[in-house]
């Protein structure tokens, strides 16, 4: 495969995205949906054809799996050592992440054939999903860490586009500015961590990045680390700015609160989202300056346990919602937290790296299964009509293949062997139970609530009652509706059967693993005790969970109202933000500012007002005023003389 056909991955979405955008809603709508997943499949195809030559071809060097610059132009040069360039950098991160971003993205593409099928917007929609794709897939092969921060800025933009789609709902349109603002006040946080790294290392390409900042002797390392801003070294801070960047984008605890509002776009862009590529972009980005992390043991702290924090919190959350969509979305949240944790218990190569691996196995799995959970709840919603349970139950006789598809996926994420979810989950245990005994416990607390939570999602879409809904037509939808679901089902079934221990480690070496079934006892038990007390409550219609909400009292209406974190957000801002920083800030800029201007404008003008009567045009003042100039000077040098 030629450099420049790996540069095709994330060009055709580019190309679909400009030709949509001008010409599609005028010229190409019926045939839109068909241009992009067409699009899309030879990108996938391309990234599939690229990885396996990668993987199993060129990509190993000595035994190691090493970087390949496939492009790079020098974009702009501002020192001879300092430039931004545009290059597509391939290593076996980036791999992997190509061959997920674009085949959970020709799935979506798929299901949506038919389930936005009639939308006035057509054209318009699948224009913004190939942008987002060409975002994600630009933000994954980026050479540099301001390339990524480019890209990481237009996955923001794209993503802000798909979650308003619906642009006549004010619900939709809140949502999209909530998690543009939110991100971007991360993204702030991001931009600055590489400003500092940027400025110790003296280089914005990764490569020399890592090697300069995990160098102990090297002078870079030495004044990143010596350097200290209130007794923290300013290595430390640019690690953690850049980490902030990345909670932003995966709705890590606190800037978690854009996720759950973001289910307001279509059904199959929360899949997108949610699954394998915006929400993911944290952990990435963690993973790909991991090397210098692993050298910095407060940054890698903070990475830990904001990780363990959130994947514990959204889980405690996602047990009281009754919306389907925002279940799953705190359910990605945890996920991803258990994401974070895991690269921030492991160490750099060796069989430290375990952590590392595993997070990226999960990474891997999660996608198919969640994207399986995220177009499953798009196709129940596409019958009912509704996202709240309550107006569910009892749908696996009308939607058989929806059901199975989704048990599949609640099993995969489960943890139950030998669905996908079980071999990476594993994993991360046993990362933590070796580095972080209080983290181990915090997470396998979490996995027994994941089993809970997604069973009683699963018993009350699909049993608990006598379903009342009539099918409208169209059943479980068109073929292109279960395609997707079947798919991805097979993959949420033998995922965890990839070597991904053999192709994606810390320092490009295979990492011997296997599976402690002993050790795995205790989390499949605690996942089957989960199911089985969402059996006993959702499975049939009963009274247990109202008697036990109302036991629970203010324990269950925080974590129903999500702890109050919106309302929190909401009184900074409007209470203390607007009030003691915004109207005194208004009030200066009103009076102070406009009015500094407008007496500047004012004085110019009086001026001006009493100037204009010296240009009356009148010929005979004109030559009064020289007559007087002539005296005047004459005056003056009888003056001088004397």
């Amino acid at each position: 495969m030629s450099n420049y056909s790996i540069a095709l991955i994330p060009l055709l979405p580019l190309a679909t995205f400009v030709v949509l955008g001008l010409f599609g809603r005028k010229y190409l709508s019926a045939f839109a949906g068909i241009i992009g997943t067409i699009s899309l499949l030879i990108s996938t195809i391309i990234s599939l054809v690229t990885a396996y030559q990668y993987f199993f071809i060129s990509g190993k060097i000595n035994g190691i799996y090493q970087p390949i610059i496939a492009l790079n132009y020098s974009w702009l040069q501002f020192t001879p050592s300092v430039s931004i360039d545009m290059g597509i950098m391939l290593d076996p991160i980036a791999m992997m992440m190509i061959v997920v971003v674009t085949f959970v993205s020709l799935m979506v593409h798929i299901f949506s054939l038919g389930y936005m099928k009639g939308e006035e917007r057509f054209a318009t929609y699948y224009a913004f999903l190939s942008l987002f794709t060409f975002s994600m897939l630009g933000l994954v092969l980026s050479s540099n860490i301001f390339q990524i921060y480019m890209f990481w800025e237009l996955v923001g933009v794209s993503s802000f586009l798909l979650i308003g789609y619906y642009f006549d709902k004010p619900s939709a349109v809140a949502a999209s500015k909530k998690a543009f603002i939110v991100t971007r006040f991360a993204d702030l946080g991001f931009l600055i961590g590489i400003l500092i790294l940027a400025y110790s290392a003296e280089t914005l390409d990764f490569g020399t990045l890592i090697a300069r900042l995990t160098d102990a002797s090297s002078p870079y390392f030495v004044n990143a680390a010596g350097a200290s801003f209130i007794g923290i070294s300013a290595l430390t801070w640019g690690l953690v700015l850049v980490f902030l960047g990345g909670a932003g984008k995966s709705a890590m605890f606190p800037f978690h609160i854009w996720l759950p509002d973001a289910m307001e776009g279509p059904t199959p862009v929360s899949a997108l989202i949610h699954a394998a590529t915006m929400v993911v972009a944290g952990v990435f980005l963690v993973a790909r300056l991991f090397p210098i992390f692993a050298f910095d043991a407060a940054a890698l702290t903070v990475v830990t346990y904001v990780g363990a924090f959130s994947a514990l919190f959204a889980a405690i959350i996602a047990c009281t919602q009754t919306d389907i969509k925002r279940v799953l979305a705190y359910s990605t949240m945890s996920q991803i937290g258990y994401m974070m944790f895991s690269l921030g218990v492991a160490k750099h190569g060796g069989e430290g790296g375990l952590g590392y691996m595993a997070s990226m196995f999960h990474l891997f799995t999660h996608a198919f299964f969640k994207s399986l959970l995220f177009l499953g709840a798009g196709a129940v919603i596409h019958l009912v009509h509704s996202n709240e349970m309550k107006d569910m139950g009892g749908l696996r006789k009308l939607m058989p293949i929806t059901h199975i598809t989704f048990l599949i996926a609640c099993l995969a994420i489960a943890g139950i062997p030998p669905f996908a979810g079980f071999f990476s989950k594993e994993e991360i245990l046993l990362a933590a139970f070796h580095s972080n005994k209080m983290v181990f416990f915090v997470a396998l607390f979490t996995s027994g609530l994941t089993a809970f939570y997604m069973f009683r999602l699963y018993f009350s879409i699909f049993w608990s009652k006598e379903s009342h809904v009539h099918e409208n037509g169209h059943g479980e939808g068109t073929l292109t509706m279960k395609l997707p679901l079947v798919i991805l089902a097979v993959f949420a079934v033998f995922a965890g059967f990839f070597p991904i221990a053999s192709l994606v480690t810390s320092d490009g070496l295979a990492l011997e693993t296997h599976i402690d079934y002993l050790f795995s006892l205790t989390p499949v038990a605690l996942a089957v005790a989960g199911i089985l007390l969402a059996s006993s409550l959702y499975k049939s219609e009963n009274s247990k969970p109202q008697s036990i909400a109302t036991t629970l009292g203010g324990l269950y209406t925080a974590a129903h109202k999500k702890f109050y974190m919106d309302e929190l957000y909401m009184f900074i801002t409007h209470k203390i933000i607007f009030n003691l920083i915004g109207k005194p800030a208004a009030w200066i800029d009103k009076n102070i500012v406009d009015g500094l201007m407008n007496l500047f404008a004012d004085t110019t003008a009086q001026i001006s007002d009493n100037m204009k009567g010296l240009q009356s045009g009148k010929l005979q003042q004109y030559a009064s005023y020289f007559f007087v100039g002539v005296l005047g000077f004459m005056l003056l040098f009888i003056y001088l003389w004397n």
